[in-house]
């Protein structure tokens, strides 16, 4: 069982959340960040450059982790050129993934997206054949934060096959958006979240690229524990999600309007909770022992 959790970008929001998760719950945390620290929670910083190869290794040598929790990415395409964003998805993961081998950490989670798919910085409604979707569901992005998510993890794969130098376990976590309380608060409780609320909302090609999904941190962090106590063999790609969507219409009827080609097997109107998501996070529930508990619904 690892003791000692590196995590790379702990400066950043999702990062801070999941330092201060994991030092709450007894590991010895290290923060891999550029500049300086902007945040309490960890046990030790180390200032890393996360697209430098030998920065890399020196600063998870220098932590003596037993695990890591790979973060330190660039979060949205919004403000930096194509290439920079596939770069700083795709190397940094190969440069944790070949430290970590070589300095013999076991475990690796990486932070890979919904975008995965495809998701909410894609121009053109993203495909869906099937919902709700899971991990054999085709991936066809064509921006560079997408194409890059999908990048680190057919580089996680590569790994997996290694007999040497390479991780025992990596997990890729498919991160929706992840809400704190005050983002939560902010988003949720005033805004028409209806089918047709969203649809007047400047943000609609997002929230239908996305499946109206999203996932607390309480739960996010959680997962991260758990991927960083995992012990299978391989690397395993894992959909995250709250237990409903976003919206205050049933899914039934989303996927109705809004993925009409799709083959649509989820609950009806009818059924106990007809606001499930519109991802299957079965996986992560049978290998990681993992349900999602938050939901915008209590807020209001």
């Amino acid at each position: 069982m690892p003791e000692s959790v590196a995590v790379t970008g702990g400066n950043g929001r999702v990062g801070q959340h999941v330092l201060e998760h994991l030092t709450a719950q007894g590991y010895r945390t290290v923060n891999l960040s550029r500049g300086k620290q902007e945040e309490d929670h960890s046990d030790a910083y180390v200032r890393t450059d996360m697209l430098d190869a030998g920065e890399v290794y020196g600063a998870l040598a220098k932590s003596d982790a037993d695990a890591v929790v790979h973060l330190g990415m660039i979060p949205t395409p919004d403000h930096t050129p194509g290439y920079r964003t596939y770069e700083s998805n795709v190397m940094s993961s190969y440069h944790v993934l070949e430290a970590a081998g070589k300095l013999g950490v076991d475990t690796v989670a990486l932070a890979s997206s919904f975008s995965a798919i495809g998701g909410g910085f894609e121009p053109d409604p993203i495909a869906v054949d099937y919902l709700p979707i899971d991990e054999d569901h085709r991936l066809t992005p064509s921006n560079p934060y997408a194409m890059g998510k999908q990048a680190l993890e057919i580089a996680a794969d590569g790994f997996a096959r290694r007999s040497t130098d390479a991780p025992d376990t990596i997990t890729s976590l498919r991160l929706p958006w992840v809400v704190d309380d005050d983002l939560a608060r902010e988003t949720f409780v005033a805004p028409d979240r209806t089918l047709a609320g969203s649809r007047a909302s400047t943000n609609f090609h997002t929230q239908r690229n996305t499946l109206y999904a999203y996932v607390h941190t309480t739960d996010a962090v959680r997962l991260v524990e758990r991927t960083v106590a995992a012990s299978f063999d391989g690397h395993e790609r894992i959909w995250i999600s709250a237990p409903d969507t976003s919206a205050e219409t049933p899914s039934a009827e989303l996927a109705a309007e809004l993925y009409p080609d799709a083959d649509y097997q989820g609950p009806t109107a009818d059924d106990e909770n007809p606001y499930a998501p519109l991802i299957d996070t079965t996986k992560a529930e049978r290998l990681l022992d993992w349900e999602p508990t938050w939901s915008w619904r209590q807020l209001v």
